[in-house]
């Protein structure tokens, strides 16, 4: 059973509960009595020190909804949760958008006026072209949806790697960028792959995130690539594009 907290406050009638039936230690006694407490939460992340963790480890129940991906729906600390990492995402990746002027671009030539044109034929021409895949990423940044390029980038790099040390690395980092729960970076999956993810992850591939990069590739393919198509990101190129041929 998940009790609802908030904000790691017990209330004083729930100190009896059936939670915890062992003897409650001096020490924590006259915090519990003023609704001080700290919560099992804070015993993890360190921040609760010592005493919070014997709590912990006393308890005959812990609380098991903090601790793993509970899936009773109706968990408001998995929905409180949430909530707070959709916030956090949003002002990370605004401070980011702010600060960077798209790092790390791949090394590419000026696209002449006809590659930019191919660029509207088919999302697979724009996605082989360097130059299309960094305007691409540009657009996405205005959408707050660059993760997915930067997953597809990495999951095709981990595809050249051959050196098994070096694929467990990279995997693990692919991992905790983007497949993670807690990353302001995670992109949007289903149950279905995750789960897969989870059980290719304790001994990866080079093709490990095969799915999931399918997944988003096809997710940028029916939700964003129309987009870009009619944003002024790609309208200025191929004005501009047109310009240059018609001087020429």
């Amino acid at each position: 059973m998940c009790l609802r907290k908030r904000s790691g406050y017990r209330p004083p009638d729930l100190i009896n509960a059936k939670i915890y039936t062992g003897p409650i230690p001096a020490e924590r006694g006259g915090e519990l009595a003023m609704g001080g407490g700290r919560s099992e939460t804070s015993a993890l992340s360190g921040t609760g020190g010592g005493r919070g963790m014997t709590t912990t480890h006393n308890s005959q129940r812990p609380n098991a909804c903090c601790f793993c991906w509970c899936c009773c729906c109706s968990c408001s600390c998995l929905t409180v949760r949430n909530e707070e990492e959709r916030r956090w995402r949003r002002r990370r990746t605004s401070q980011d958008t702010k600060m960077e002027t798209i790092p790390n671009c791949e090394a590419c030539t000026k696209p002449s006026a006809e590659e930019i044109r191919l660029w509207s034929q088919s999302f697979d021409k724009l996605m082989k072209n360097p130059a299309g895949r960094n305007v691409f990423r540009e657009f996405l940044r205005t959408e707050y949806s660059e993760e997915n390029m930067l997953f597809w980038l990495a999951c095709e790099d981990l595809k050249q790697e051959i050196n098994k040390s070096a694929v467990e690395e990279k995997a693990r980092s692919i991992y905790e960028d983007y497949i993670s729960i807690l990353s302001p970076k995670e992109v949007s999956l289903d149950a279905r792959v995750r789960e897969v993810i989870n059980k290719k992850i304790q001994d990866p591939t080079p093709h490990v995130f095969e799915d999931a990069q399918l997944q988003i590739y096809t997710l940028m393919h029916r939700d964003s690539y129309p987009r870009f198509l009619s944003s002024s990101i790609y309208r200025s190129l191929i004005h501009g594009g047109s310009r240059t041929s018609s001087e020429s």
